[in-house]
Order: structure tokens, then sequence, then C-alpha cells
């Protein structure tokens, strides 16, 4: 259907894509949607799903519309629901609104959804036309595809780094190779995830806080260390902060009912067992299976080197999001960002799937795309 459709539908899908992004960070683990009305070739009402159990898109843009409704074309970026969850069904607003189009941008993989809702409209005498920009929706919402289909969260990688691939030099000194506005966006981006990953040497030479310290977060992320020996100070941050913000420590299974696990429990931390594995001693697939039995949706992967590359070795990596500084800092040991085995020819290497590229202040500030969520 997607070839009748005209330029002016493109354009109004844009926008209810651009709207379906405001709720970027608030409606987790529900979809991103944004909605457009339009009658006449005027938009008469739009909305977006604004936070987690709270109306949906459609329910907005209705309201906003009102009686002009009434025989207009409706674009919505995800399938209307037809079930009752937090909310009444979407698909039982629209038939009532009297709409007499619906443009839809994809289907929503979600069982009791999943071509339910284009069917309901359909047999209400209500045209429906899917895969408008499909791509563009699949893109914005890869991380609730992904949770739907393989019940693991969108994992990015993110770190700062010269322009000769450096993140700290060979003391390890790393503070700070980007710059202030970088580091702002840093802190912004972890205001928007579920959970911050890092190794325990991480926290052993740096000794983090790993919160949301620029603007006002959107969700509050878990703090999350791979720790398989326990190795953790007591002392640490981390630790010290665990009952206000939740901290997760994934540990050998072996270790959970030891005297120091016993005292971090004490203090406030979780601990999650797990099964050993070569990289980082730890069975990351498995970590992120638990995660996703949480309902977390967006990983943020922090470091150092060994744990990013463990990621991004064993295929586990969805994005990267990577600073460059405009400096060199050199040096035989000064760490890179993947420090792992890494692959053993170029023909290895998989092309990135997008790639955005944008300033911030000095910085040159990269979105890679490591999986296409189109394949799942």
């Amino acid at each position: 259907m997607v070839e009748a459709l005209t330029l002016q539908d493109e354009a109004f899908m844009r926008r209810a894509l651009a709207l379906a992004a405001q709720g970027r960070g608030r409606v987790e683990p529900n979809p991103m949607v944004g909605c457009v009305i339009v009658r006449g070739g005027r938009i008469v009402g739009e909305g977006y799903h604004r936070r987690f159990g709270g109306p949906h898109a459609e329910v907005h843009a209705l309201s906003e519309a009102g009686p002009a409704a009434r025989g207009a074309t409706c674009y919505v970026t995800l399938e209307p629901c037809c079930h009752h969850g937090k909310t009444p069904p979407c698909t039982d607003a629209l038939i009532a609104a009297g709409v007499k189009r619906v443009v839809v941008a994809m289907r929503d993989p979600f069982p009791l959804v999943r071509g339910k809702g284009f069917r309901q409209l359909r047999a209400c005498g209500i045209d429906v036309a899917e895969g408008l920009l499909e791509a563009d929706a699949v893109r914005l919402n890869a991380p609730y595809l992904k949770l739907q289909r393989c019940g693991r969260p969108w994992v990015t990688l993110k770190w700062a780094q010269s322009l000769d691939g450096k993140i700290a030099t060979r003391t390890g000194d790393s503070e700070w190779i980007s710059g202030e506005r970088s580091r702002a966006y840093a802190h912004r981006l972890r205001g928007r995830v579920d959970a911050i990953v890092i190794g325990v040497g991480t926290v052993v030479k740096d000794d983090p806080l790993l919160t949301c310290r620029q603007g006002r977060p959107r969700r509050v992320a878990a703090r999350v260390v791979i720790d398989p020996h326990l190795r953790v100070p007591m002392t640490a941050r981390l630790v010290r902060t665990a009952r206000r913000y939740p901290t997760i420590i994934a540990v050998d299974r072996k270790l959970l009912a030891g005297r120091k696990a016993a005292g971090l429990r004490k203090a406030g931390l979780e601990l999650v067992g797990l099964g050993r594995d070569r990289s980082v001693g730890l069975d990351l697939g498995a970590l992120l299976d638990e995660l996703g039995r949480r309902r977390m949706t967006n990983v943020m992967v922090e470091g150092g080197g060994r744990t990013l590359g463990a990621f991004h070795d064993a295929g586990l990596a969805d994005e990267a999001v990577v600073f460059v500084a405009p400096r060199f800092i050199g040096g035989r040991q000064a760490p890179s960002p993947l420090n792992a085995e890494g692959p053993a020819t170029l023909g290895e290497v998989a092309p990135p799937v997008w790639v955005g590229r944008s300033r911030c202040g000095q910085d040159d500030v990269y979105h890679i795309g490591l999986t296409d969520p189109s394949n799942w």
C-alpha cells in the first residue's frame, strides 16, 4: 500500500515520528508512539505517548481534534492497540471518533495486538494503509522491538576517545578527554536508560557514582557492575549510595553465599549470580536475559575497555555512541576502547547499519548502529 501514498502522507507521518520521539525515556518498556489527525489537508489534532501507563498517542490527538476527527485521516507510528491494558483500546476510540482512514508506519509485535488492530479497524469500514516510513519507525522503536522479540534490552556502548583512539593515557588518566558539552550530553543519555553497566576495574580505579547529574533525568538507571570475583570495595561510592540508587553486582554464582556477598546485601546492593565465560569472566548473555526479565529496555555500557570489548566481541552490542575529541594522546600502553580479542581479518568486521555524526562543542559525536532491528 505504501506506493499509493503521497508526499503529503509522508510529511504527516514524519511529524508523527517526531512527536513519538518526545516520549523517549518516559514510556519504556512501552513503545514510543506519535499520532497526527488531518482533515482537509490541515492538522486538527496531534499527540504522543507521554508516560508509561498514561493515555496513548491516539487519545491525545483525538482529544485535541474533537468533532473534527470525523471523516479525518489518522497518521500513527505504530498499529493502534485493540486490547484492554493500562488504558482502553485505541481502536475503539478511533472507531467512535468516526475517522475515515488510518495510515500506520509499522505493525505492533506485541502478541495481543500484532495485526488484530488492523483487522478491527477494517471490519468497521475504516481504510487502513500500513508500512509508510516503516524503516524509520523500526529504528525509533528498536529497543522495544528487541525486548518484545528477543527478551533482552537494547545495548549501547558509550565512550570518549582521542583522535588516535585512546580512552586514557598510559597511566590511566582519562579526566577529561571530551569537552564539557559532551559530558553534559553523556549525562543526559544516562537519564534515559534503565541501566548503566561497567566492569569492576572501573570501580576500583575511578570510584564512579554513575548517576545523571545534568538536567532532570527521565529515568533512574540501575548501576550494574560486572564483578566475577566480588572485588568491589565496601568503601566505593556505588556501595555507599546503594540505598539511594538501585545497584546490582553481577558475580560468579559460587560466591553468592559468602561473607562479602552478605555485607553487600546489607549495604543495599542486589547480587545476581551468573555462570562463567572467557570474555570478562561472566556470561554476559545471561546478564542481558536477566535485565530483560526485569523489562529493562535500554542499557548503556560505559566501560572500561575490557567490558566494552567483551560486549562487542560477543555480538551483544546494538549501538555505539562515541565522543571523539580533537587531540592525540599516543603511547603504546595507552588503552583503547574495545580491549578484547577482536577479529582476525577485516572481512570479519561487519559494516555499520547506520552512522550519524554531530558536533558537541569541540568534539564530534558518532551514533553507530551495530545491529539491524528489521532482521528480528
